[in-house]
């Protein structure tokens, strides 16, 4: 599992009820048993156990084992590093330490303050385990000093090693080590084995353990607020274009208002840069819906051939396209798409009427693209005739009709976003579930606002897949903020409004 997947999933358990402590509760009182029944294996009894702790969750993590493991009869030594620790939940396991005052347990804390008191510390012998906690979720580039040292002083001792999660100074998506890391007997990893871990040779990490933590399938495959993790903070230097830029083919005689929900939903989901490609009778009132869109007109009343080069031209300049809102379905659009779609390189989302006029036989083999269909789209797309039906406690029901819809969806290499009471993420193997959202939603345009978010998560270089989870979520959440001052009467605009505001409260 991918420690960014870990983390998400860690943080989604929130939205079920499961809080963090609960969780760094369990995974304590698993990393403690674990270590007890490599000690019983080992030395056929208690040895002393001494634990190295920095400022993050796996420092917490070693409190709580040691209170387990103290409860067993062993002796505990925690040498900690840092005493600005990071994590809440951490900060309160070491409390309960602190408060367990006048000792009666068999637990020594020792704060390492200088490079001396690491370098000086007692360290046992070979009977004893040390348990490596410093830096669980890996480390890229050169280590601080004094974590530097304390791992070459753990890989110098004689005792067992155990490190959590993730061999201290080992980067946990790789598994390279850019400057140095500790060189574990064992390594007890919580839920699922770290991409870099599994990937890393046998002897950097030794023997790997997977440790049961309670948490269920469900938080790693419904989408939550922990799904926000996955943006990166913009920087502070950047300027216009580098938050990305994205380009969107659309609109007709018939139809300006969708590409204008769109590139405006884009606009909310952070993006710098809206490019609208659009024929010239639906140009005028794009443009007069938003000064902020940068509008291409083209001649005549739809989108065909005839556009194909300078479209092309503005499709260069952009890190995203949008294909399809508010086009219309005539004989020359269709064959304009399916030009498109073959020639443009870019990262792309099929919407609305490009759904109809696509060949599957053109983007099949596209994995940088996300197709948004509802149900009757996706069942025309793919020539099929599914149900989508996830509103139930029966196991059995929703298995069978996931794997319904992920045996279809197979036919591409793409993302596949299929728009229900519940949303259904695919892509390959992989599926997600996104819960947010109301009926109010059926109102036309707010699957215009969908794309336009999925587009602009792309152009920052987030992946298809989670472009695609990361956008009906938001889109739903910014639905539900709607409904909850207008109730079923809200329209796509008002949607879109609330977008900037359900990204900012992600981000927090």
């Amino acid at each position: 599992m991918d420690p960014i997947d870990m983390m998400v999933t860690d943080a989604n358990c929130e939205y079920l009820g499961l809080s963090r402590l609960c969780l760094m509760e369990a995974a304590g009182k698993s990393l403690g048993e674990e270590v007890a029944k490599i000690a019983v294996f080992t030395f056929s009894k208690p040895v002393k156990v001494l634990m190295f702790t920095g400022s993050g969750g796996n420092g917490g993590d070693a409190f709580v084992a040691a209170r387990y493991l103290l409860n067993r009869g062993y002796d505990v030594d925690i040498f900690m590093l840092k005493d600005n620790i990071h994590s809440n939940e951490a900060r309160i396991n070491l409390e309960i330490l602190e408060n367990m005052k006048p000792r009666l347990s068999r637990l020594t804390i020792h704060n390492l303050k200088t490079l001396d008191d690491v370098s000086n510390c007692n360290f046992g012998d070979e009977e004893s385990i040390i348990v490596d906690g410093l830096l669980g979720t890996g480390i890229k580039g050169k280590l601080q000093e004094k974590i530097r040292k304390a791992i070459e002083v753990i890989n110098e001792s004689k005792g067992l090693k155990i490190s959590i999660d993730v061999p201290s100074g080992m980067d946990p998506l790789t598994g390279n080590i850019d400057d140095v890391a500790v060189v574990p007997d064992y390594t007890i990893s919580f839920h699922k084995i770290k991409t870099g871990v599994r990937d890393a040779d046998e002897e950097l990490v030794g023997g790997l353990v997977t440790a049961d933590i309670g948490i269920p399938l469900e938080a790693e495959y419904f989408v939550n607020y922990g799904d926000f993790l996955r943006l990166k903070n913009r920087s502070s230097t950047s300027h216009k274009g580098n938050n990305g830029s994205i380009l969107i083919i659309g609109g007709s005689k018939d139809y300006h208002g969708a590409p204008v929900i769109s590139g405006m939903a884009a606009f909310g989901a952070g993006v710098d840069l809206v490019y609208v490609a659009t024929p010239e009778n639906a140009a005028i009132p794009v443009k007069s819906a938003s000064a902020d869109l940068i509008v291409k007109s083209l001649e005549g009343d739809y989108l065909n051939l005839g556009h194909l080069d300078e479209i092309l031209e503005l499709a260069e300049k952009v890190d995203a396209v949008l294909i399809g809102p508010g086009s219309s379905i005539n004989d020359e659009t269709s064959k304009l798409f399916n030009v498109l779609v073959t020639k443009i390189k870019k990262p792309i989302v099929l919407d609305a009427d490009a759904l109809k006029q696509v060949d599957i036989s053109l983007i099949k083999n596209k994995d940088n693209i996300v197709l948004t269909p509802h149900l009757a789209e996706f069942n025309r797309f793919f020539n099929t005739n599914l149900k989508l039906d996830l509103d139930s406690y029966d196991f059995k029901k929703v298995n069978d009709n996931v794997t319904e819809f992920q045996r279809v969806a197979k036919a591409i290499k793409g993302t596949v976003i299929v728009k229900g009471q519940y949303d259904l993420i695919l892509s390959g193997s992989k599926f997600r579930i996104n819960r947010s959202g109301n009926a109010g939603m059926t109102v036309g345009g707010t699957g215009d606002a969908l794309a336009g978010i999925v587009t602009a998560l792309l152009s920052i270089k987030l992946n298809a897949f989670d472009s695609a989870c990361l956008g009906v979520f938001i889109n739903g959440i910014a639905g539900d903020e709607a409904f909850e001052v207008k109730g079923n009467g809200f329209s796509a605009t008002d949607l879109v409004s609330y977008i900037p505001v359900v990204i900012k409260n992600g981000l927090c």
